[in-house]
C-alpha cells in the first residue's frame, strides 16, 4: 500500500464536516483509508499512530492536511484531487449566481449576523475548544462543545463562569442535544412533547428520545451534559443545571437522567436536585443497581428502553410498568456447529456496547470488552475478540484517523467479516443509528457485509445469527422502515431496542452451551 498527503495552508473546517470527508473519501475506489484533520501536534500524533504517515510535509496547526492510503499512485493522486475539488466548491447561492457573503471568521462577526441567536455550537480541535467556548459565553451565548480532549480544569471554569451567568455549557464532548425542538449533533428527529433528557450519553440519549417518539410521546428538550459531567471534579454542573431548568419548563411533564453511573458523590447531589424538582424523574445509571436510586419521585430504570418506556407513561400520568422488555420477534437460524456458542456485539455508540456488557455479562458471565462493566474485563487487544467480546468501535482506539463508525462503516464492516470467520461465533450483535450526521444510508452499507458473511459460512456449513437494532424514527432523513427493511431482507434479525437485541443473543448463545 501507499500513501499520500496534501496541506491546505490556512483552511479551517469542523470536525463534524471533516469526518464526512474523510468518508467520502474512503469510499474512492483503490482508497484503504483517508483522513482529513486540521494539522495540530494531537491530530499528527494520532494520525501517525493510524499508520497514515505525513512523509516529510510540515504543517502547522492552522492548515488542514488530507492523507489518505491506497493501492497504487494513481488512486491517491484522483483522492487528493478530489478532496481540494471539495473543499474548493463554493456556497451553494454563490454557486447558483446569488449574492456572495462575506465568511464568518468568529463568533462576533456570526453573532451579529444572526443576533437573535443565543447558541454557539463548537466543533473544534480540543486545544482551542475551551477558549471557544468561553468566547461564546462573555458574548451571552450557551455553549455545547461537540469537541473531546478538553481538559477538566477547563470543563470546570467554563460551567462554572456559565453557572454564575445564568447559561449552559452542554459538553465537552457533548454528541446530541434537542433544544426548542432542534436537533443538533448526533440526533433524531422526534416529534415535540412532554418528555424531558438530561444525559451524559449521546447515544443513550437518542435511544431514549427515539423510543419516546415510537411510543406515541415526544420531547420537550434533551439536554446533553458531555461525558465527563458527572466525574467527581466537575460535580455534574450541567446535568444538575439541567434538571432545574426542566423543572421550571411547563411543558415538562417527566424527565429521564441518562449517564453511566457517577461518582458516588455526584449520583447523590443529582438525586437529591432531582428529588427537589417537583415532577416525576427516571434515572438510569446503565449498568447501575435499581436499589441504589431511592426518592419519592425518583424512578429507577433498568435499561435505556425502560427509562424510555417508564418516561411515557409518567409523562400520561400512569404509573410505570416493570422493567420487562417487548416481546422478541420469532427466530429462524440454520444449522449451526457444535463449536458456535459466542456472542461477538461490534457496536458503534459506546453507550450502547456499556449496556450490553452490563446486560450479556448478567446473563452468560465472563464477557470481554473494551468498555467493560468490570474492569477486570477489559480486552487487552481490542482488535482481537475472545469469548464474548462486546467492541465499542466508536473508542479513540478506533476513531484515531478515521470517521466516526457512524459515518464510515468500513472498520466495522471488515470486523463483521472476520468475526463471521471465527468457528466459535454464533451471533453477531449490531447497532444502527440513524439520523442527522449519521451516514446517509446504513443499510446499503451492511447488506452487502452481512450476505457475503452468511455465504462465507455457509460454505463452511455453518450459519451467523445477526442480532441487531435500529435507533432512529419514520421522520429521520434515513427512514426507518426502508432501512429495517432492507436490513431484514438481507436476514438480520431487528429487535426494538438494545436491551431486547442483548437479551435475543443471550438467549440463542445461552442454547448453545
Amino acid at each position: 500500500m501507499a500513501t499520500a498527503a496534501k496541506v491546505i495552508p490556512n483552511l479551517y473546517r469542523d470536525s463534524v464536516s471533516l469526518m464526512q470527508l474523510s468518508a467520502a473519501l474512503a469510499a474512492l475506489r483503490g482508497i484503504e483509508q483517508a483522513s482529513a484533520i486540521m494539522a495540530t501536534p494531537a491530530n499528527l500524533a494520532l494520525l501517525a499512530e493510524a499508520g497514515l504517515e505525513t512523509g516529510r510535509i510540515a504543517p502547522s496547526p492552522n492548515d488542514l492536511l488530507i492523507a489518505v492510503r491506497g493501492k497504487n499512485p494513481a488512486a491517491l493522486e484522483a483522492a487528493l484531487a478530489s478532496a481540494v475539488a471539495e473543499l474548493d466548491r463554493p456556497p451553494a447561492s454563490a454557486a447558483a449566481g446569488g449574492p456572495a457573503q462575506m465568511p464568518l471568521r468568529s463568533l462576533q462577526m456570526a453573532l451579529a449576523a444572526s443576533p437573535a441567536a443565543n447558541l454557539a455550537l463548537i466543533s473544534t480541535p480540543g486545544e482551542y475548544a475551551a477558549a471557544e467556548a468561553m468566547k461564546a459565553l462573555r458574548l451571552g451565548l450557551n455553549a455545547m462543545l461537540f469537541s473531546d480532549n478538553v481538559a477538566l480544569d477547563d470543563e470546570v471554569a467554563l460551567k462554572r463562569y456559565a453557572e454564575a451567568h445564568d447559561l449552559l455549557v452542554m459538553g465537552p464532548d457533548c454528541g446530541t442535544a434537542i433544544i426548542n425542538g432542534v436537533p443538533l449533533g448526533f440526533a433524531n428527529a422526534v416529534r415535540r412533547g412532554a418528555i424531558g433528557v438530561v444525559g451524559a450519553s449521546g447515544t443513550g440519549t437518542q435511544q431514549v428520545t427515539c423510543l419516546v417518539h415510537r411510543h406515541g410521546a415526544g420531547i420537550s428538550h434533551a439536554i446533553g451534559t458531555g461525558s465527563h459531567d458527572l466525574h467527581k471534579q466537575v460535580g455534574g454542573i450541567t446535568m444538575l443545571q439541567g434538571i432545574r431548568a426542566l423543572g421550571g419548563d411547563k411543558a415538562t411533564k417527566a424527565i429521564v437522567l441518562v449517564s453511566k453511573p457517577p461518582s458516588p458523590e455526584v449520583a447523590q447531589t443529582v438525586l437529591a436536585a432531582a428529588q427537589a424538582c417537583g415532577k416525576p424523574v427516571v434515572v438510569n445509571f446503565v449498568g447501575a443497581a435499581p436499589e441504589s436510586i431511592r426518592g419519592k419521585n425518583l424512578h429507577p430504570a433498568t435499561t435505556l428502553e425502560h427509562a424510555a418506556l417508564a418516561a411515557v407513561a409518567l409523562s400520561r400520568g400512569r404509573k410505570p410498568a416493570g422493567a420487562r422488555s417487548g416481546a422478541l420477534p420469532p427466530v429462524r437460524i440454520g444449522r449451526m456447529s457444535s463449536s458456535q456458542r459466542y456472542v461477538r456485539g461490534l457496536y458503534s455508540g459506546g453507550t450502547f456496547c456499556y449496556e450490553a456488557s452490563a446486560l450479556l455479562g448478567a446473563s452468560l458471565g465472563e464477557v470481554w470488552s473494551n468498555a467493560p462493566v468490570d474492569s477486570k474485563y477489559r480486552l487487552a487487544n481490542v482488535r482481537k475478540s475472545k469469548g464474548h467480546t462486546l467492541v465499542d468501535l466508536g473508542d479513540d482506539e478506533f476513531t484515531r484517523g478515521r470517521p466516526h463508525p457512524m459515518i464510515d462503516f468500513r472498520l466495522r464492516n471488515e470486523r463483521i467479516l472476520a468475526e463471521a470467520n471465527d468457528a466459535e461465533v454464533a451471533v453477531i450483535l449490531l447497532d444502527v443509528v440513524l439520523g442527522y450526521g449519521a451516514h446517509p444510508d446504513p443499510a446499503a452499507e451492511l447488506v452487502p457485509v452481512l450476505r457475503k458473511a452468511q455465504a462465507a459460512a455457509r460454505r463452511k456449513k455453518r450459519s451467523i445469527a445477526f442480532v441487531g437494532f435500529v435507533c432512529g424514527t419514520e421522520l429521520d432523513p434515513q427512514g426507518l422502515e426502508g432501512q429495517e427493511g432492507a436490513l431484514r431482507a438481507a436476514g438480520m434479525i431487528l429487535t426494538a431496542s438494545n436491551a431486547q437485541a442483548v437479551r435475543l443473543a443471550a438467549s440463542i448463545a445461552g442454547k448453545r452451551r
